[in-house]
C-alpha cells in the first residue's frame, strides 16, 4: 500500500503520530545521549563538591515529543550524593 510508505513528513503521518513524526531513531538516541552526559556530570560535579556544599540538582531530562519526559528524579535504586561520594573516595 502507498499509504504504508507515506514520508514522515507528509499530512498524514503528522495527524496520526503528531509531534513524533519529526523525531527519528538518532533523535531518540541523540536525546538520551545527552540526558546520559547531563547525569554524568551531575555526579562528577556532586562527588567532587565540598562536604559542606549545597547539594546539586538534578539535571532535567530532554522533552521527547509526545509529553513524554523521563523521570528527572534519581530512583530509589540510584545512589545519591552521599553514596557517591563513598564510592568515589
Amino acid at each position: 500500500m502507498l499509504v504504508k510508505h507515506l514520508p514522515r513528513d507528509s499530512a498524514l503521518v503528522r495527524d496520526l503520530h503528531g509531534e513524533a513524526a519529526d523525531w527519528s531513531v538518532t533523535d531518540y538516541l541523540l536525546a538520551t545521549a545527552v540526558d546520559q552526559l547531563a547525569e554524568s556530570n551531575w555526579m562528577f560535579a556532586t562527588v567532587n563538591q565540598g562536604e559542606e556544599a549545597e547539594a546539586l540538582e538534578y539535571p532535567v531530562a530532554v522533552r521527547r515529543p509526545g509529553g513524554e519526559v523521563p523521570d528527572p528524579a534519581p530512583e530509589e535504586g540510584r545512589p545519591g550524593p552521599g553514596a557517591l561520594t563513598q564510592f568515589f573516595s
